[in-house]
């Protein structure tokens, strides 16, 4: 079992950048792929970044390639998403999520979830 906690939120302007974390319990953080989702309002939630349990690939939407990088540091059970040049269609709840094994980008394939951190991107 992995519980899950997202961190770094906020309301940011259009251009802007901001890093999300999200810390991870447990001694097996390395037997988990790592990724982001996202819900805006009035959508279902979305996929947006995944790595592999040990970040040598990652995969992104299309909709933020390019503007967002996914990492993460299994000597700290922390997985992070750099985002830069935020649009105001990037606002939503952010989720992080982690399953065993393979790394998916179908959010039906993950198991343990985090509460979500909120990001407003204002123009």
């Amino acid at each position: 079992q992995v519980q899950l906690k997202e961190s770094g939120g906020g309301l940011v302007q259009a251009g802007g950048s901001l890093r999300l974390s999200c810390a991870a319990s447990g001694r097996t953080f390395s037997s988990y792929a790592m990724g982001w989702f996202r819900r805006a309002p009035g959508k279902e939630r979305e996929f947006v970044a995944a790595i592999t349990r040990f970040g040598s690939n990652k995969y992104y939407a299309d909709s933020v390639k390019g503007r967002f990088t996914i990492s993460r540091d299994n000597t700290k059970n922390t997985v992070a998403v750099q985002m830069n040049s935020l649009k105001p269609e990037d606002t939503a709840v952010y989720y992080c999520a982690a399953r065993l094994g393979q790394t998916k980008t179908a959010l039906a394939e993950y198991e343990h979830w985090g509460q979500g951190t909120q990001v407003t991107v204002s123009s």
